[in-house]
């Protein structure tokens, strides 16, 4: 089990740098295909419904005018990433241009991926491309673990001790097999069960025991921390992966979207607003 074609998100924002950095040496570490995708923020739909026809005159030169500048801010946005990834080792990787809005567009190209990697939404950097809701909708519709990477801090390596949150649900353990060969290089992996008792008989009778041997097998170092909070479980997170010094979390992302109407459970919207490390999720 390994990362063999990683996506990242070719962005002209302040921290695409950052995160290109990263995925660049996953791929490097994993020997993997990266490819950076860069869009123009303009739906396929606008396409399909004819608004760009050429028959709109002088309506339809101004929108194929605007059009051709998001397009030339994507052609910059890939040619930042090739620059920065040709001073890389990365040994085999492409760029590509969507004309497409970035969540859609990115939720798409990822199911050809193992891996995706994108920047959090930095609220005070509107992007003429990209939806305040970017991250959390990829997550919840390209079927693949997507890796967010903080708009604040340093982070030149991640992995070396991970976080995985672990309250035996569907979306945990889609994300704890998806992140195996990022853990399979962890120096130790903290395993964290809060408030087991609120799950039943879900985590059987040691909770985090199983998911432990499970994590074991695969030959990843791991040890199980059981905590009860009475605050909610993202700022819980948060304040442990400091207090241990994480570099990454590992979780499901509980929510869903329809007609681009999100909804997101408390843990995974706190983590995404307030992120302090990069996060990998799965839905």
């Amino acid at each position: 089990m390994s990362y063999k074609t990683i996506l990242v998100h070719a962005d002209k924002c302040r921290h695409a740098a950052q995160y290109i950095d990263l995925a660049a040496s996953i791929a490097v570490r994993e020997d993997a295909h990266l490819v950076g995708v860069a869009t123009t923020g303009v739906s396929h739909y606008i396409y399909q419904s004819g608004i760009m026809d050429p028959a709109m005159g002088a309506s339809g030169s101004y929108l194929e005018q605007h059009l051709e500048a998001l397009r030339e801010r994507g052609r910059h946005a890939l040619d930042d990433f090739e620059t920065r990834i040709r001073k890389t080792e990365v040994r085999s990787w492409e760029s590509a241009l969507l004309d497409d809005e970035a969540g859609a567009g990115l939720a798409l190209r990822a199911r050809y991926a193992d891996l995706l990697v994108v920047g959090q939404v930095n609220p005070d950097e509107p992007s003429p491309v990209v939806l305040p809701d970017f991250p959390e909708y990829v997550v919840l519709s390209c079927g693949r673990p997507v890796l967010v990477v903080p708009y604040a801090g340093r982070f030149e390596q991640v992995g070396k001790r991970v976080l995985v949150a672990w309250d035996a649900g569907v979306s945990a353990t889609r994300a704890v097999v998806n992140s195996i060969p990022m853990l399979r290089h962890a120096d130790i992996v903290e395993v964290a069960v809060f408030n087991a008792e609120d799950r039943g008989d879900a985590h059987g009778e040691i909770p985090g025991a199983d998911i432990a041997l499970y994590l074991a097998r695969h030959g990843v170092k791991v040890n199980v921390i059981r905590q009860k909070t009475r605050i909610d479980v993202g700022s819980s997170l948060l304040s442990l992966a400091a207090d241990l010094g994480s570099d990454m979390l590992v979780t499901g992302c509980y929510g869903h979207s329809r007609f681009r109407e999100i909804m997101l459970g408390g843990v995974t919207r706190t983590l995404l607003e307030s992120m302090t490390v990069p996060v990998l999720m799965s839905a």
